[in-house]
Parts: structure tokens; sequence; C-alpha cells
């Protein structure tokens, strides 16, 4: 989903003979957000041209945790605890690392964040977040099965495994809250319990939280492909071209592409972390930044196996079983979008992990590195562009944009065709910015 506000990038089109020219709507990026609104709209009859440079999926959705976190009601918080903050200064965590060259750059979003993660805030938040968050795992379903590609999801949800009692607790009290409030289901696991579930963790662990409602994903790329079909299925076509060329033609918009100019009435920007450079060309200025994540694939050693995706909470990487093996991921990375990859966080993180879990060789030669788009207040912006008609939003999504994919994609679709909106889109309209 990379854009270039220099020059036309090279390649053609994928889609009816490769032509070009007119359509209802352009997608502008081809990751699970904007597949989902081009499969979204495709299905209901409108002629779609997806616009990316890169092929589709091959951005900040080719990199997560395969989660589609039915209980993510509270988006990821800016930490508030002393302890936790002190941590994080010295910046030698797994979950959190910065370049202290960026700080500058990213400091007014930095406290726009913290503000927001204050607790009376963050709970008038998840209210809002979980409007969108209730209907992840039935969109899923529906599109997936839409697609033929239900075989890539499991519905046995996740774990968080702890190491400590005090963690464990905490946590404990916090999950049936959230059942109370937000109606979440999950289960205790006793250390028995979790070795039953995981026979291959570390003994000793205190227990773990296992969250049931949540499905999850063995391969993310391979799903946003499935869902980027059916959209081809229903007539929508993917041209790979600069989608900082947008610009308005007549009553509508128009890019340009190597075959030539293609044009609609109506464009959707679903260009996630890069989102920022087409909004401000236009004139906007929202508060967007970037939180950079890295993985790497690793074969199980011997005859382990993984059956669940696990958190292993208090030093704050991830593991899942993935079709291209388990999967280890990181925290966030607060640092400039395009700076040099540093996966520190991976070096820290690999031979905790393989006390862990028994991790056997890598199977990539390098880590791979993706961009999470951000708002301050960790809502992602969906809805109207406030000073151009036809213009519509849909990034910054931060963690859940492959939990959101499915659900942004029908919202958007509703609001384009006109149709009463499944959600009420107030909450996410980009005039809160203003």
């Amino acid at each position: 989903m990379t854009i270039d506000t220099g020059g036309l990038a090279t390649g053609g089109a994928v889609g009816a003979g490769g032509e070009q020219g007119e359509a209802d709507v352009l997608v502008l990026g081809a990751g699970i957000i904007g597949v989902c609104v081009a499969a979204s709209l495709a299905m209901r009859g409108k002629s779609v041209v997806i616009i990316d440079r890169r092929a589709p999926g091959e951005e900040t959705s080719y990199g997560n945790a395969g989660l589609i976190q039915r209980e993510g009601v509270y988006p990821y918080g800016f930490p508030h605890d002393f302890g936790a903050l002190l941590r994080y200064g010295m910046n030698r965590t797994i979950d959190a690392h910065y370049h202290l060259s960026a700080l500058l750059t990213i400091a007014p979003f930095l406290y726009r964040y913290w503000r927001h993660s204050q607790v009376k805030s963050h709970d008038a938040i998840a209210r809002q977040y979980v409007t969108l968050i209730a209907h992840c795992v039935e969109e899923h379903l529906a599109m997936a099965d839409a697609a033929g590609s239900r075989d890539l999801l499991r519905g046995n949800g996740w774990i968080k495994a702890f190491r400590s009692e005090r963690a464990r607790d905490q946590q404990f009290a916090e999950a049936e809250r959230w059942r109370g409030e937000f109606g979440v289901n999950y289960r205790t696991l006793t250390p028995e319990a979790l070795a039953e579930a995981e026979p291959f963790l570390v003994p000793g662990l205190a227990g773990a939280l296992h969250w049931t409602d949540p499905w999850t994903v063995t391969d993310p790329h391979a799903l946003v492909l499935a869902y980027m079909r059916l959209a081809e299925r229903h007539g929508a076509r993917f041209v790979q071209a600069n989608a900082g060329s947008l610009a308005p033609h007549g009553a509508g918009w128009r890019v340009q592409a190597p075959g030539g100019p293609v044009t609609a009435r109506d464009a959707v920007v679903a260009l996630g972390p890069w989102a920022e450079v087409l909004t401000r060309a236009l004139g906007y200025n929202l508060p967007l930044a970037v939180k950079r994540g890295y993985h790497m694939h690793y074969r199980p050693a011997g005859e382990a196996r993984l059956n669940h995706p696990v958190l292993d909470v208090e030093r704050g990487y991830f593991l899942a079983p993935m079709r291209q093996g388990i999967r280890l991921t990181t925290g966030a990375e607060f640092a400039l979008r395009d700076a040099p990859r540093t996966p520190v966080q991976l070096g820290r993180a690999e031979p905790i992990a393989r006390d862990f879990f028994p991790l056997g060789e890598r199977l990539e030669p390098q880590s791979w590195m993706g961009a999470r788009p951000c708002t301050p207040d960790m809502l992602p912006i969906i809805g109207p562009a406030p000073r151009h008609h036809h213009l519509w939003f849909a990034f910054g999504h931060a963690h859940h944009g492959l939990t959101l994919g499915p659900v942004t994609g029908r919202l958007v679709a509703d609001m384009v065709t006109g149709e009463p909106p499944f959600v009420d889109p107030a909450p996410f309209r980009a005039t809160r910015f203003s």
C-alpha cells in the first residue's frame, strides 16, 4: 500500500483485458482494509478499481499476529503506570522501542496519545470502539464464506500466559469487568490446564487467560488474496499504479496509471500508513503516526506444536502458529515510517521465546517489518472527507486492521451507496480532529 508523490509506478492492470477507463469507485490501497472495501462495494454491484503500487496484501497486512480480536474493545493505549514508563524510557524492552531521532517529530502525537489513554478517556473510547469490534467475527466469517477461504480461519481463540500471579490476577479481574460491560467471553486456565492446552510451553507458568470469542488466521496474506479474488469475481479490477496521483476530475476523481487514466465518481483512501501523504497533499492535517512492528518465522523444534496463538504477557512478544511456521511478533516501535529498520526487539525476544517454547531455526534470511497506521485517540478514520465531495477515508486502524477489515468494508460500502450505515459512523469521522 505504498504511494509516491513523485512520478508513476511501473506495472499494469490485472483484470479484464488490462483495461483502464471509468469505474464507479476508486479504492486506493490493496491491504486488508482496501480489499474489503472493494469486495463489499463490488458485491453490491459497483464497478471498482483498486489502485496500489504493490500487489495486494504485501505491506502492513502481510505481517501481524493473525487475530480477529472480538475481545479487543480497548484499543492499545499509552501506559500511565510510572514503572512501565520508566522501563520504556530506558528503551530496552521487547514490547516498545523508540528511535531517539524521531521523538521531536512524533512528540505532539505521543502527547495526544497519552492524554487519550487516561482512564476516563480510554473508557469512553472503548464504548465507541466496541460498536465496530462487536461485528468483527461475524463479518469476517461472512466474507470468508463468500470467498471460499474459511479454511484459513480457526475458532479456538488465543491465550495470554502469565509468569506471575500478580499479573494473572489483575488481568483476570479486568477480563471479568469486560465480560460484564462488553459481553466478551473467556476462561481462566490454571497452570495445569494451561499445560494441557499447550504442553510444550515452559513449565512453571502461573496460568493463563484464554479469550474464547476471537478467531485466528493461519495466513493473513493468503486471506487478503482470497478477499481480493472475491472482489474480482464480482467485477473489481486491480491496477498497479501510484495512488498519489489522485486528483479531482469533473465531479469525481482520476488516477494516472501506466495504461491510461482511471476515473470514477467516488474514491476511497485506504492507504494505511501512507494515507498521511495523500491526505496532506489534498490539504488535510490529520494527526497520524505509525507504530512499526517486526516478525520472524521459526520451525518448531522436534515434535513441538503450538495449538493457539500465545502472548508472553510479562515479556511482551507473541507466538502464533502460521502456515509458514511459528511467527514471533514484537510490540510497537515508535519511529518515522520510512526510517531504516531496527529489529532490536526481535533480537531481544528470540532467546526468551526459545526458553518459553522450543523454537527451531529461523525460516527467513531477515525479519519482516511493517508500519501500523495510528491516530492519537486510537479510533480509525472512517467516513466522508470533510472538504471534498465523493472522497472517503478508511484508515488509521492501528493494531486492528486485520480485525476490522470486513467491518470497515461494509460500513464504507453503506455510506458510498447511500444505504443506512449498519454502525453509527459519527465517532470515526475525520471532523473530530477539526
